[in-house]
């Protein structure tokens, strides 16, 4: 008899958690497992991306009251006799306005938006809460089920979160899982009482699937040399020094283009960032691409100038391209890049960025040999997916 699993995640917008759940569901045995997903919206690139197996659980209605304006969803709730509702929204737009901490907002919001929402009616056998906050407190609250996981897809500590609020929901879960050996010592470390149930379970990645997909023809080759990056256009992602890097290679005579794949609530502030250093026609934000897999292998290099990750799916992925990779040295940047034998690592300031780059333009025997020892990992993680039937288990 096939073991009924539910996974629950906020949306599957294009972000490297949403991306991993995606590939976790297509590499599943079906033979094994009835598989359900939840989504607080039925939104994001990666909706259409659903494996026909899974099934798609209808959308809570209630949750768009906390997605939309305080004015405009409690009036909403008033004229259709909605009150708990209404009263519920209200004391979660008084955190919203004192909480400064968005992180911390979210978190306590949850006991409003957890009384707004139903419970899950089905018994499972297994229910995975794939993100940090709602997902993990909605599979503790909301659902039935014999056992229970939750996800950690980054450096716990760099979150912002409060521990204490966790805590609370973390002590409730079978397994606490993350995404790199580095990312387990921090929750290891955080939650001591929790070590025997923290297990690292790395993101799939499929080298096939995205050398296949590589192959589709984009042209991004009008000047020298090409830059990309891949990521969501936030404050983690650490764009505004890519633009202050791109600029200093521009002063220093380089002729490059730089490429920033992703969408975000940074946009506005990168765009002004843009034009006050004059780089429209240099540092080019394309928004999302569904395949940007060509566009990293049109590239001259790939560069990661992240604040913080947990295992970076991205740099996997231009690894896999065999692209020469410059990133800066948050927490868990070790995990992926040994520096100056399959990438750079350099500082977290705009300058290190831009000779790490300069390195390898001029460098051409180490830009040779990043790219010859990267031809020699081995770097796809489909084996991963045992480990999380062991959890199942």
């Amino acid at each position: 008899m096939k073991k009924k699993i539910l996974f629950i995640m906020n949306n599957l917008n294009c972000g490297g958690a949403e991306k991993a759940l995606i590939s976790l569901l297509e590499t599943l045995d079906y033979s094994q497992y009835e598989v359900d997903v939840y989504l607080l919206r039925h939104s994001g690139l990666f909706l259409s991306k659903l494996p026909p197996e899974v099934r798609l659980l209808p959308e809570p209605a209630e949750y768009r009251f906390f997605d939309m304006s305080m004015r405009k969803a409690v009036l909403h709730c008033l004229r259709r006799g909605q009150f708990k509702i209404a009263i519920l929204r209200l004391l979660a737009g008084s955190i919203y306005v004192s909480e400064k901490n968005r992180v911390r907002c979210e978190q306590r919001v949850w006991k409003y938006l957890a009384n707004s929402l139903k419970n899950i009616d089905t018994k499972y056998d297994i229910a995975v809460g794939y993100l940090e906050k709602n997902p993990i407190y909605f599979c503790i609250d909301k659902v039935q089920a014999t056992k229970k996981i939750g996800f950690i897809h980054n450096d716990y500590d760099k979150l912002g979160m409060d521990p204490k609020l966790d805590q609370v929901y973390f002590n409730k879960l079978d397994y606490l899982v993350t995404v790199s050996e580095e990312c387990g010592h921090i929750l290891r470390e955080r939650f001591p009482n929790l070590s025997d149930h923290i297990e690292v379970m790395h993101n799939i990645v499929s080298p096939s699937a995205i050398q296949k997909l590589a192959m589709e023809q984009v042209n991004l080759k009008d000047r020298d040399i090409t830059i990309v990056s891949v990521g969501r256009l936030n404050v983690q992602k650490g764009f505004e020094l890519a633009i202050e890097s791109c600029q200093q290679l521009v002063q220093q005579g380089y002729p490059v283009k730089w490429y920033i794949i992703g969408e975000g609530e940074e946009r506005e502030r990168l765009e002004k960032l843009i034009e006050q250093h004059n780089l429209q026609e240099t540092f080019i934000l394309l928004g999302i691409k569904e395949n940007p897999y060509p566009y990293i292998r049109e590239a001259d290099i790939y560069v990661q100038p992240s604040k913080f990750e947990g295992k970076s799916i991205a740099i996997d992925e231009a690894k896999i391209l065999q692209k020469p990779i410059v990133v800066t040295n948050f927490t868990t940047a070790k995990d992926q890049i040994k520096n100056k034998f399959n990438g750079i690592i350099v500082a977290m300031t705009p300058a290190a960025v831009c000779e790490g780059i300069k390195e390898i333009i001029e460098n051409e025997e180490l830009r040779k040999q990043i790219v010859f020892n990267l031809g020699k990992e081995m770097l796809g993680t489909e084996s991963e997916i045992y480990k999380l039937y062991q959890l199942f288990m």
